[in-house]
């Protein structure tokens, strides 16, 4: 076992070429850690837009063994980095490493650190993880040099006729259907985002886009191409009108679902799940191995995934400290209470319902 015997904090966007490596190579160490949302790339998108980011070195001697993103607020309350908007958290660091988690708060100067999809094998959160949750992944082949539908019959045989006939269908009645696993037009990657936010007003959900930093920050990422990190928007067209898009993060070997959404026009085409699965062949032949949907309830989650990851959700607290205290006791049942209604489908269902009628007055207001 490696014990830290330093931690230094810095500016994610920040740090020195060598440091970056060092991230780099404890990701590529790990499975686990592959995940893009644990990139430094992505840590330093988030530092661009939120003044409050930061990433804790820990060090064995004068090695840096670890890596710990986070976002620090008022009174020391910290949040693991894009807290609501990152499917994946950790400290990433090479294997062996352990570290004290009360030293390493202080050394962060934080009160408490808040996470909701942390990696199931971080051993010292252990104590302060509320609840572990099942996240879908769907584990990716080569396609090898077949076509799609062959890929789609093999993949999913008792779905496969059922959606080849919806894309013929599409291509009918609105022109050839075609799709781009990398489209770099920045219109359409703003159409997705028109999409996404319009759905979210009308099933009543919180805007994210209506937040600009939300919006520069994945117009950020888009631009960003390099070996453990890109931003990928995947494309279904009827012709040349945009019909369905995704925009997600991709590392050498982990794809992240992040933001779906199509135009409603062509809701009964099911052009989500057509986009998914065209992106989950596509992938697969750029040499990604794994896509990971995200903790959350979704049938078509159920439908695609191939197995399940756990990731935890807690606070990480300073013994005895009053604003630590304070802030569990405020968010621990709010989380609670959400986690429960998420849980059972009736009164998920419910809440669906009841979001669906406040996004229907909130459209017509």
């Amino acid at each position: 076992m490696t014990a830290v015997t330093t931690v230094t904090t810095h500016r994610p966007d920040q740090l020195s070429d060598s440091l970056r490596t060092a991230w780099h190579a404890a990701m590529d160490d790990a499975p686990d850690y592959q995940n893009p949302f644990l990139s430094p790339e992505f840590a330093a998108g988030v530092a661009r837009f939120r003044p409050g980011a930061r990433v804790a070195v820990l060090r064995a001697g004068t090695v840096p063994v670890g890596f710990l993103p986070y976002e620090r607020g008022p009174w020391g309350v910290g949040r693991a980095i894009g807290l609501g908007l990152s499917d994946c958290q950790a400290l990433v660091h090479r294997p062996g490493v352990t570290w004290d988690m009360q030293a390493l708060l202080r050394a962060c100067r934080l009160s408490v650190l808040e996470f909701d999809h942390l990696v199931d094998d971080q051993q010292p959160f252990a104590p302060y993880v509320t609840g572990t949750f099942a996240s879908p992944v769907l584990d990716l082949k080569d396609g090898g040099h077949g076509s799609y539908a062959e890929w789609l019959k093999a993949s999913y045989p008792g779905q496969a006729k059922t959606m080849l006939k919806k894309e013929r269908r599409l291509t009918r009645d609105m022109g050839e259907m075609r799709f781009v696993y990398d489209e770099r037009d920045p219109e359409v990657l703003h159409r997705l985002m028109r999409w996404k936010s319009a759905q979210y007003r009308r099933t009543g959900r919180m805007d994210r886009f209506a937040r600009p930093w939300i919006v520069h920050l994945v117009d950020h990422l888009f631009e960003v191409r390099e070996e453990h990190f890109k931003g990928i928007l995947s494309v279904v067209y009827a012709g040349d009108r945009p019909v369905a898009a995704h925009f997600g993060p991709a590392s050498r070997t982990v794809f992240a679902a992040w933001f779906t959404a199509y135009d409603p026009e062509f809701r009964y085409y099911s052009p989500g799940l057509m986009m998914h699965l065209r992106m989950a062949e596509a992938a697969g032949r750029d040499g990604i191995r794994v896509m990971d949907w995200g903790r959350g309830e979704k049938e078509y989650k159920d439908w695609l995934k191939t197995r399940e990851l756990r990731v935890g959700e807690g606070f990480a607290t300073r013994t005895a400290h009053p604003v630590a205290t304070a802030h569990r006791m405020w968010r621990r049942p709010v989380r609670g209470l959400r986690n429960t209604v998420l849980a059972n489908p009736a009164l998920r269902d419910r809440a669906d319902r009841l979001l669906r009628t406040v996004g229907s007055l909130r459209e017509r207001a």
